[in-house]
């Protein structure tokens, strides 16, 4: 392993995503939405739910969702209504419910229409290493979410994170969403949280993603959500700045990505408990819970 210099999550410098502040000591924040734009309806209804959800938690949100998943395992694969109608999607979610959104970027030329409607741009662990695509991105001025790939360790961000810089912008979140373990399997490092914090960036933990198995279902991914709560415990723990889950109203009737994403009911009752993780860890903190 190679050596890297820790650093606490304190040392980070902030992003700012429209009103929400990621790291450097700040609340934990919450990236989440249904993993593709299945219909405007849904997206409303779950961004209306994760609104209502975080105010009462005072959680600042983010909401998540993608126009295109351009990375589907089969041909066949439900991928979204596509640039111009998923962005006006999002569009109206921001204006109308006044939260910042996110979503996938898998093409330089989607880069300049998704950053006029985007708080944020987010490059897919599998283009993580695409230099025209990060640079691109990074020109626009907008703060990037730039997700692992599950083929990298964590002290290689360091160049993901230069070629982004080498074009002027250090607004930048780096994701752990868990590392290829043998065919159809992934396994989380948590080391990689603090490792990547060392680089002078916050760092989201993808707590879904990470309970992906991907292409285990032959023509799409398997999952396993039951295990999605545990694991985002663990990286909240870790000192994760932010914490990013798929959530959908019927996880079991969802066009992608279902079988690891948590159902809505199971929000709230798990924000509760990393909340509370995240005082008790955050720079500062005693060690014990008085």
């Amino acid at each position: 392993m190679q050596e890297t210099e820790m650093t606490d999550a304190a040392r980070c410098r902030q992003v700012r995503i429209g009103p929400v502040t990621v790291g450097g000591g700040a609340p934990l924040a919450l990236i989440a939405g249904p993993c593709v734009i299945e219909s405007a309806e849904l997206a409303f209804q779950v961004a209306s739910f994760l609104k209502e959800c975080c105010r009462e938690m005072d959680v600042p949100l983010i909401f998540k969702s993608s126009y295109d998943k351009a990375n589907r395992s089969s041909v066949a694969s439900f991928r979204g209504p596509g640039l111009v109608d998923g962005l006006a999607v999002l569009d109206r979610i921001r204006r109308e419910l006044q939260i910042p959104v996110i979503s996938d970027i898998h093409r330089v030329e989607e880069v300049q229409p998704a950053a006029a409607v985007l708080d944020i741009l987010q490059i897919p662990a599998f283009l993580c290493r695409q230099t025209d695509l990060l640079q691109a991105a990074a020109r626009t001025g907008r703060p990037l979410n730039i997700k692992k790939g599950q083929f990298m360790a964590p002290w290689d961000m360091r160049q993901v994170v230069a070629k982004v810089a080498s074009a002027g912008n250090q607004r930048i979140l780096l994701t752990e969403r868990g590392a290829s373990f043998g065919y159809n399997n992934l396994v989380v490092d948590f080391r990689g949280i603090a490792i990547m914090q060392s680089i002078g960036y916050p760092v989201v933990f993808d707590a879904t993603h990470s309970v992906q198995l991907p292409g285990a279902a032959g023509d799409h991914s398997g999952g396993q959500r039951q295990f999605a709560p545990l694991l985002a415990r663990a990286g909240v723990a870790a000192g994760a700045d932010a914490i990013f889950m798929e959530v959908h109203p019927d996880p079991d009737r969802a066009l992608c990505d279902g079988a690891n994403s948590l159902p809505l009911e199971a929000v709230k009752p798990l924000l509760i408990v990393l909340k509370d993780i995240h005082r008790a860890v955050r720079p500062g903190a005693p060690l014990t819970i008085p």
